[in-house]
């Protein structure tokens, strides 16, 4: 029987040791992910600077930007849906600076019925946000070439089919911009906390668990 109340005791602290520590983790695992949401929402909302010469994905994701030049006429069309407007497309166009380099722009949203009309191309003024998207996985279907569908913003395809650099600006507003939609943190997930509730609930569950068994057993003996 001592035998049986030293298992349970060292089976229900390493138990309690184990979930309590997941907890924790969870715990610093929000104060960092709270941390870059405070640096990319404070790029986000900074005053916009021109184009970098070299920008980086590290130092330079979501960072604003404002580029002027000429909007060339070729598209390509990535399957998007919206709370508000349903299904449709990103407008994805190579965007000329008045330096002359080549780089993709995020014009924003078209529905499914607009992707055959022709959009204006030309001169513009453009405000937006640095991007390198994280977006696809192995389920994500390839470009449809025939129908200029593409189901994910891949830079390198983009930038290979639009001859520019593979640096993209999300457009938030500017001339010849059809509906933008601009980047937000909204699609970043931040669940550590819902995390390291459930941990504590269960280091608690387990800790009640271990206590009962321990008084049934002295009870027994």
């Amino acid at each position: 029987m001592i035998r049986r109340v030293i298992f349970l005791t060292l089976v229900g602290g390493v138990g309690f040791a184990t979930l309590l520590a997941l907890g924790i983790w969870q715990m610093q695992r929000l104060a960092w992910k709270q941390s870059i949401l405070d640096t990319i929402e404070s790029r986000i909302a900074a005053a916009p600077v021109a184009l970098p010469n070299a920008p980086s994905a590290s130092a330079d994701s979501y960072r604003a930007v404002t580029v002027a030049g000429e909007i060339e006429p070729k598209e390509l069309h990535v399957f998007w849906v919206t709370e508000r407007a349903g299904a449709g497309y990103r407008v994805i166009s190579s965007f000329v600076t008045r330096s002359g380099r080549r780089i993709l722009l995020d014009r924003g949203f078209i529905r499914s019925a607009d992707k055959a009309s022709e959009r204006p191309a030309g001169p513009a003024e453009i405000t937006g946000n640095l991007l390198w998207p994280q977006e696809g996985d192995w389920t994500t279907p390839p470009p449809e070439v025939d129908s200029n569908i593409l189901y994910t913003r891949d830079l390198a395809y983009m930038a290979d089919q639009l001859n520019t650099e593979p640096l993209l600006v999300v457009a938030r507003e500017g001339t010849r911009v059809p509906t933008p939609l601009p980047v937000t943190t909204e699609g970043i997930p931040n669940n550590h906390l819902q995390y390291a509730i459930t941990w504590f609930l269960l280091a608690l569950i387990w800790a009640v668990m271990t206590v009962t068994f321990l008084l049934r057993t002295r009870a027994k003996t």
